[in-house]
């Protein structure tokens, strides 16, 4: 078995402690947290990557947007929704107008997100100098812990501990990790040199064949099928028009989607590339996905209730002066799932 639980990697310590077992790593969380505003907001092409006095600050072009991050602070808030604070906003903008010619405000700031790295512990008092490195131990036969690392690391992460379980299993064979392409990438460059021809096969534009290609990649194939079969998911998302009516039915039907927030939070990057931050795309979407999944209209209605009320506590937690209080007010709004945030383990309770 593989336990590769990042931030709740602590709590697979504690039960293996609880059994006289000590596996030798620990992890805290550090919150990280990123503003997203318009390419208009900043005069330049090219991103920055700075050193501040507690962390680093880089400004990245990112398709119509610039990303603008990060902060390097400690959290033992709830795990599952970190909250950004109205100081972490202020830290950032007081950082990047440093370097800009017109200094960024919250008006210019179309969204914000906030993440959690698993960092191993032991080395510093403070997150910012904790190792980004990761560690596999093995605290009992057959039971291998991969944690620390992040996600732009996360494949040599995933080759170490498989390859020290296949070699617990005496096997020899090399690992092919470093071979095999993503996901969406085995024959992509092909694919891209013939968007042109693409577009023209399947009546779309060229802009959103190469909006698809660099979100899927070849599986943007299986995407144009679905407008090929519909023509009115060839449409745009209300609200979000860059991306197609297409895109979130394909997430519910091949992507694990279960939910409205699923779409707009992770599949798409609506919630955070639009100042409404979905609000103007959940009927539309949850209609798209009620489709597919089955939905009444009372549950598309409890769908978007959901999201909307996910969103305003984001908000509100984000007008918030300090960790606790803005984590109180993100956890004002409750679970989609029906899961309560078990404080004393940090592991989801049972559903109520």
């Amino acid at each position: 078995m593989i336990a590769a639980t990042g931030v709740w990697s602590d709590d697979m310590s504690r039960m293996l402690n609880d059994v006289g077992l000590r596996p030798g790593l620990r992890v805290r969380a550090s919150k990280g947290v990123h503003l997203v505003v318009p390419r208009s907001a900043i005069v330049g092409e090219t991103g920055l990557i700075l050193r501040t006095a507690t962390s680093v600050l880089f400004v990245i072009p990112w398709g119509g947007h610039w990303i603008i991050g990060t902060t390097d602070t400690d959290w033992q808030l709830d795990r599952s929704h970190p909250a950004a604070t109205a100081s972490d906003i202020d830290y950032l903008l007081s950082q990047v107008n440093t370097v800009l010619d017109r200094p960024l405000t919250t008006a210019d700031i179309e969204g914000v997100y906030a993440g959690l790295r698993p960092l191993l512990s032991g080395e510093a008092d403070s997150t910012s100098k904790l190792s980004r490195e990761h560690a596999v131990v093995e605290p009992m036969l057959g039971l291998l812990l991969v944690a620390g690392g992040k996600y732009t690391t996360y494949r040599v992460m995933a080759a170490d501990v498989v390859d020290r379980a296949v070699h617990r299993l005496g096997w020899t064979r090399p690992s092919r990790t470093a071979d095999l392409p993503l996901l969406g990438a085995d024959g992509y460059a092909a694919l891209w040199r013939d968007r042109a021809d693409l577009a023209r096969r399947h009546g779309v534009a060229v802009g959103v064949v190469e909006h698809l290609l660099e979100r899927y990649g070849n599986l943007t194939l299986d995407v144009l099928a679905l407008v090929d079969a519909d023509p009115l998911l060839g449409s745009p998302l209300a609200g979000a028009p860059e991306y197609l009516a297409a895109e979130v039915t394909y997430a519910a039907r091949a992507e694990g989607a279960l939910h409205l927030e699923d779409v707009l939070t992770r599949r798409t990057r609506i919630s955070i590339e639009t100042s409404h931050r979905g609000l103007e795309s959940a009927e539309h979407a949850a209609e798209l996905m009620g489709a597919v999944l089955g939905w009444d209209a009372a549950a598309r209605a409890r769908e978007v209730a959901h999201y909307r009320a996910r969103v305003e506590a984001e908000r509100e937690s984000q007008l918030m002066a300090d960790d606790i209080a803005a984590d109180a007010a993100r956890l004002g709004a409750p679970d989609v799932r029906g899961f309560a945030a078990d404080r004393g383990s940090g592991l989801p309770a049972a559903p109520r």
